[in-house]
């Protein structure tokens, strides 16, 4: 079976390196028309993430990180009610009308969608999912150079119109050196891969319409019945999503975030991005300045492409089980996008020879940049990149990553766990399966397995402080409940937290969270310390997980808390990015210094 994998490894690697280098010979250059994007847009939830991302995106145009001569916008939800990505789609598309009024008809734009606050990843939540550090470039390559290097090649064979994607997924792929992606039918495009059942599950599934070519291609264009959005492996079989392997010849498939399929499974094909034309565009457009405001949660995928194809059928409004919240307008709403999209085609673009990664979990992240193999070939990801560390030596196939940090030699990070933008003393022993973001940590300390240590400065009525979140990789920060009296069903690195507010001499009461007082959770609890200096912040910080693994008292009555939600209120933008370019300029002069003594 490696022997039947190995080609899909090889040309998924050439592919991924051709697109990168093409990538890297466009930054801090001018473009030419047709050659790159008119428009790189961004969505922000609020207007916090919308500051902090045109300050990102200011300091990357200033240092020629990306390509020059292109309109990069950030476009921020409106106050009030979650809209989901559907909704931030529409938002969007006001914003470009707005600003560019009819000039936009003839522009390809790339919409990316980034506006969540990453509860599941949260070393991203201050400064953004599409700001995610990656193991490899100098300098650093973050999740939007990936991803404008994995379409280098779309623009220019693409009609006017916008392409949406998200922020925390990497799509990878191979077709014929003659071949091309082509976005140039009217309607809907979207690119599809071949998946297990199981994963299906979790994605958006394509029914395709028969296809009279019986030859297996890396690259086929084909039409959508229908799209079944998250579905029950009982739903893909009832209409007919379910491919079997005597359809193609015999390749091994692999998707990124599963084993890969067997000769003999069966496989469904399904979604990652997908781009509409100018005029369905238009079409949305128009639908969101008639209702004016949007008062519930609308999904790009499961609320646009499931109107999509000669077979689509009005049913899947009322199902509302992968919503947040249930608003009242929600179905009224469904069926209205379903009516004004009915009958637009959905095109298909079967990429069978790709993989598609999500990155938006600790356990994802952890996986893929210390133990899978495969994306680390593919990409090219490093144990140690662009840092200053004694090389890290692997295990079995497992390895720690460090990512633009400084560690002192004698310090020790174990396997499985990522270090980035952080200063580690000689004295600091960082446990297995660990994220350490932004920290600086000069005295002694043993960093549990399993933890999750991130600092971020904050700006607190003119001065400038730092507060440190530490937890569990495992713990589940979006799970709350509504009573104070239920607060015993939290979890905080494995043990009950009401456990945990005894030790740190806390009391139960409503003041111990902000925000909304019904839905209570980790991610709104006032338990970090808020401190004058970066390593202070880290000290204090691992002094409240130590208390928890050794159960003994540490006390935090005597210091301001913050809520993680808080935090991202306060968080100073301009100085996280400056610790990161102090570490990026000591790294550069110690990598040139070097260079010296080796050719001296």
């Amino acid at each position: 079976m490696a022997a039947a994998l190995a080609p899909l490894g090889v040309t998924l690697r050439e592919a991924t390196q051709r697109k990168l280098r093409r990538f890297s010979e466009l930054r801090g250059k001018p473009v030419t028309a047709g050659e790159f994007w008119d428009i790189v847009a961004i969505t922000a939830a609020d207007e916090k993430q919308e500051l902090a991302y045109k300050q990102q995106l200011s300091e990357k145009l200033k240092k020629k990180e990306l390509p020059l001569g292109v309109q990069y916008h950030v476009f921020v939800d409106p106050a009030g009610v979650k809209i989901g990505n559907g909704g931030s789609t529409l938002c969007a598309l006001r914003c470009l009308e707005k600003i560019y009024g009819n000039k936009w008809n003839s522009f390809t734009i790339l919409l990316i969608h980034s506006g969540g606050y990453s509860q599941r990843l949260p070393n991203a939540s201050a400064l953004g999912k599409i700001f995610t550090a990656l193991p490899f470039g100098n300098p650093i390559y973050q999740m939007l150079e990936l991803k404008l290097a994995m379409y280098i090649d779309f623009p220019s064979h693409m009609n006017p119109g916008i392409l949406v994607t998200c922020a925390d997924d990497i799509e990878l792929y191979s077709i014929g050196e003659c071949e091309f992606i082509r976005f140039d039918k009217p309607g809907f495009t979207a690119l599809a891969h071949p998946s297990s059942l199981t994963v299906g599950t979790t994605h958006g599934v394509f029914v395709l319409e028969p296809f009279d070519k019986l030859e297996y291609r890396d690259l086929e264009y084909r039409s959508c019945h229908r799209f079944l959005h998250k579905p029950s492996i009982e739903k893909m079989h009832q209409f007919d999503a379910v491919c079997r392997p005597g359809n193609i010849s015999q390749q091994d498939f692999a998707r990124g975030d599963t084993p890969s399929l067997k000769l003999d499974s069966e496989y469904v094909y399904t979604d990652s991005l997908f781009y509409m034309d100018h005029k369905s565009a238009k079409k949305l457009l128009a639908f969101y300045e008639k209702i004016g405001t949007l008062n519930c949660e609308i999904d790009a995928y499961g609320d646009f492409l499931q109107a999509l194809g000669s077979g689509a059928t009005v049913e899947y409004t009322r199902n509302t089980a992968n919503v947040t919240k249930e608003e009242a307008e929600l179905i009224d709403t469904r069926q209205r996008i379903f009516h004004l999209l009915k009958g637009t085609s959905l095109n298909v673009i079967v990429l069978n020879n790709s993989k598609f990664y999500h990155i938006g979990t600790t356990e994802e992240y952890l996986f893929h940049f210390t133990s899978d193999s495969s994306l680390k070939s593919e990409l090219g990801l490093e144990s140690i990149a662009f840092s200053t560390f004694s090389a890290i030596p692997e295990s079995s196939g497992n390895t720690s990553c460090i990512i633009q940090s400084i560690l002192d030699s004698r310090c020790s990070v174990a396997t499985g766990s990522v270090v980035e933008y952080s200063r580690l003393g000689p004295d600091v022993s960082v446990g297995e399966n660990c994220i350490i973001s932004g920290c600086h940590i000069i005295t002694a300390a043993v960093l549990p397995a399993y933890s999750f240590v991130c600092s971020l400065s904050l700006k607190m009525n003119g001065h400038l402080k730092y507060s440190t979140m530490a937890f569990g990789v495992q713990d589940n920060l979006k799970k709350n409940v509504k009573t104070l009296s239920d607060i015993k069903l939290l979890q905080f690195f494995g043990v009950c937290f009401l456990s945990c507010l005894d030790i740190w001499n806390l009391k139960v009461t409503e003041e111990l969270f902000s925000g909304n007082k019904t839905c209570l959770s980790l991610w709104n609890a006032r338990i970090f310390p808020v401190c004058s200096s970066l390593s202070d912040s880290v000290t204090i910080s691992l002094k409240m997980l130590n208390a928890i693994q050794n159960k003994s008292a540490f006390s935090l009555n005597n210091y301001k808390l913050l809520s993680i939600e808080e935090m991202l209120v306060y968080k100073d933008v301009e100085d996280m990015i400056t610790y990161r370019e102090q570490i990026f300029l000591e790294i550069t002069l110690n990598t040139k210094k070097q260079s010296d003594l080796e050719t001296s």
